[in-house]
């Protein structure tokens, strides 16, 4: 019961973290594992499965072998859910035997001396299916190498889209939204330009994170478009990887920076915001790393649920450290409202941070709950909402953050506007 409790838990989870949908070439080596999932596509009424299975090799050559129980097949995840109860129950035992999957090929199928085994299998069930590769044998451990393409063809049958069904529309919405913060990108160095006088350093460091993401979106669409058409990012994938890397590092500074009033309150970081910054810039490369790892390597490694797990883990806790300094603004502007005499600017400021306080958790909860709330629970068709959610919650963050990037000169001005307008009375 604990085994196949293992099993389904390990299934699950890489079914939930992973959605390649490219040709992709997985190399195993002696492996023993009794589920390996690959790749993760959503079909529609026209799809096709290629898979080429090569260097096959088995550790126990024994000709007596039922190889029925060695194979591939394709499963949705509640075909998943209904096979694992077959287990348990004892109704079989091996995946393969189950009626509720879709067998691709087996190692029965193998001649003599044969090392090498290819299908291409006609799926006209329009749904999301993982490819799964079983091994029922037990202590039987499998070398091989695999290529896989899953891709869905026009009603013309002549061209093929290697993305998912629910993926098919990213480029579009990366091109869009590349050039809307290109867009936002222009109008900010219009702005600096025409308030030269009145800029800080931050606004400057914020006008980088712009082009950075808009770089990093603009990649991110040559990449998808390009796997859509060929099934190969065709080095796209190298370039988004360096943008995201350099993204997410500026903008979780550039939170800390504005949660700490660098700049525009303050022109110093004080020891313990320094700390901050060393813990969340290696977090973040750590991070980056995991993410390539998982996204290059695929979930057939063995370490994929580990590298997983890491990123989940330092993404938390950048998440978290970046509050710090927020918080420490908010306690210091609140302390000096009662101390330095200067109550009205200071009880501004404070409101301040407090609301940058609030936008940043709610941002931080939207990107990584919401948005994958809505991935899990979204018609496979419809994943790229997912997507356009959580972008257009990092504009909306972006814009925000502009707003916040006040001056001090900005600062008393609106204090003496809402003093004039609205009869402010000001209570410490």
């Amino acid at each position: 019961m604990a085994s196949r409790f293992l099993l389904f838990s390990l299934f699950t989870s890489l079914l939930l973290s992973f959605s390649l949908a490219e040709v992709h070439f997985s190399e195993i080596r002696s492996d023993d594992r009794q589920i390996i999932p690959f790749d993760e596509f959503g079909f529609t009424h026209f799809g096709r499965l290629e898979l080429n299975v090569t260097n096959i090799h088995l550790s126990n050559p024994n000709p007596d072998l039922d190889r029925s129980k060695i194979g591939f097949f394709l499963c949705t995840f509640d075909s998943w859910l209904h096979v694992t109860n077959q287990l348990e129950d004892g109704e079989i035992t091996c995946a393969l035997q189950s009626n509720l999957i879709k067998p691709v090929l087996t190692f029965n199928d193998l001649i003599k001396d044969q090392t090498s085994l290819s299908k291409t299998l006609t799926q006209n069930d329009a749904d999301q299916y993982s490819l799964v590769f079983a091994n029922c044998l037990t202590s039987l451990k499998v070398s091989m190498d695999v290529k896989s393409a899953m891709y869905n063809l026009d009603k013309g049958g002549k061209v093929r889209d290697y993305l998912s069904a629910g993926k098919t529309m990213l480029p579009r919405v990366y091109y869009l939204l590349s050039l809307i913060y290109f867009v936002l990108a222009g109008v900010w160095i219009y702005v600096l330009h025409k308030k030269r006088l009145t800029v800080y350093r931050i606004h400057f460091f914020m006008l980088a994170v712009v082009i950075l993401k808009t770089m990093n979106l603009l990649c991110e669409a040559e990449d998808k478009s390009y796997i859509k058409r060929t099934g190969y990012a065709h080095g796209w994938d190298v370039l988004f990887y360096i943008f995201s890397f350099l993204k997410g590092i500026t903008l979780f500074t550039l939170i800390v920076l504005i949660g700490t009033g660098w700049s525009f309150l303050k022109p110093y970081l004080q020891g313990k915001e320094k700390k901050v910054l060393m813990i969340v810039i290696p977090l973040q490369v750590v991070a980056n790393i995991a993410q390539v790892l998982i996204d290059e390597n695929g979930p057939y490694e063995q370490d994929g649920v580990t590298w997983k797990q890491v990123f989940l883990l330092v993404d938390v806790v950048c998440c978290c450290a970046v509050l710090f300094p927020i918080v420490w603004s908010i306690k210091n502007l609140r302390e000096a409202s009662r101390t330095d005499g200067k109550a009205a600017v200071n009880l501004m400021k404070l409101t301040l941070f407090r609301q940058y306080y609030i936008v940043v958790i709610c941002y931080i909860y939207f990107t990584r709950v919401v948005v994958y709330a809505l991935e899990t629970i979204t018609s496979y068709k419809y994943l790229w909402t997912s997507v356009v959610a959580g972008e257009l919650a990092t504009l909306a963050f972006f814009m925000f953050l502009r707003g916040t990037s006040l001056s001090r000169k900005h600062i008393i001005h609106i204090l003496l506007w809402m003093m004039k307008r609205k009869r402010l009375r000001l209570r410490l």
